[in-house]
């Protein structure tokens, strides 16, 4: 009797134990499945299957959304279904990163909101918004002491310390002039993405990483477009510095003025337009 009840017993526990790795084995191949179907869908359109998909949504509190309406422009070109995404893309950035104040900088709400809105806006066509290489941002009064470089600087991006770091007074000045496409966050943060682009594979990271490939190829091919981009006086001489501070400043035109940078550049305008997959608020 015992010895039937084993077998009955092992018998049970080797179908829940056949069953369960075929569950994993069905579940792997429907993933593995499902990002061949999207690799297919990117190499045809160049953006991701789908950017938004959320369990629920995470709210601001009044303040942080008081804050949003009237200091951020680009969160009131977004149609409603948009504000939603972007108020939870929000209140995820700032529960994600450690905001850290230096010379007698108190953190606030409109710190948090702003520094990250604009994390938020540039990747708003992202699937993955959190930019894993910033783990803090740090957030000085005003221009503060590189030690990395021995000079002043308004801002920086330090990969191998995960800081991102800002001068308060520089930071609000970028929005306070809106067409001179100079934006101190605009900037960091697009070093800080291009980094981490290059280190994740992520459906996002990778529509970016080849994007700016195909630009650079584009330039390097025609002459007659690099002169113009250098003589035209639109993008700033700083851009011309390296690869790194290229992008930056030409993201910085493109999120500023994009209407002019459609007229004068429509080629460089829509490889930064795939790069980020700004499919909204009228770009």
């Amino acid at each position: 009797m015992l010895s039937i009840l084993a077998v009955e017993t092992y018998t049970i526990g080797s179908k829940i134990i056949l069953g369960i790795f075929f569950a994993v084995l069905l579940y792997i191949f429907i993933q593995f499945a499902v990002k061949m179907i999207e690799m297919g869908y990117v190499l045809r359109t160049k953006k991701p299957f789908f950017v938004h998909l959320y369990l629920s949504l995470k709210t601001l509190s009044i303040n942080q959304k008081s804050i949003l309406t009237k200091q951020f422009a680009f969160y009131n070109k977004l149609d409603t279904k948009h504000k939603k995404y972007f108020e939870h893309r929000v209140a995820s950035f700032i529960n994600d990163k450690d905001f850290i104040g230096r010379n007698g900088l108190e953190i606030n709400d409109e710190i948090k909101v702003l520094i990250s809105s604009t994390a938020v806006m540039l990747t708003f066509g992202f699937r993955d918004f959190y930019i894993g290489l910033i783990n803090k941002i740090v957030i000085y009064p005003n221009k503060f002491y590189s030690r990395i470089n021995k000079e002043y600087h308004k801002g920086e991006f330090n990969p191998k310390l995960k800081a991102l770091v800002l001068s308060w007074e520089d930071f609000k000045l970028g929005y306070k002039t809106t067409n001179d496409n100079i934006n101190l966050g605009i900037h960091e943060f697009v070093h800080a993405i291009h980094l981490n682009s290059l280190n994740e594979r992520d459906i996002s990271s990778t529509i970016f990483s080849d994007s700016f490939k195909e630009l650079t190829e584009l330039l390097s091919e025609n002459k007659l477009l690099r002169d113009e981009l250098v003589q035209s006086k639109y993008i700033r001489n700083y851009a011309f510095t390296n690869q790194f501070e290229f992008l930056a400043v030409v993201i910085e035109s493109f999120i500023e003025t994009p209407k002019e940078f459609k007229l004068h550049f429509p080629e460089v305008y829509f490889k930064i337009h795939q790069m980020l997959n700004f499919n909204f608020a009228g770009y």
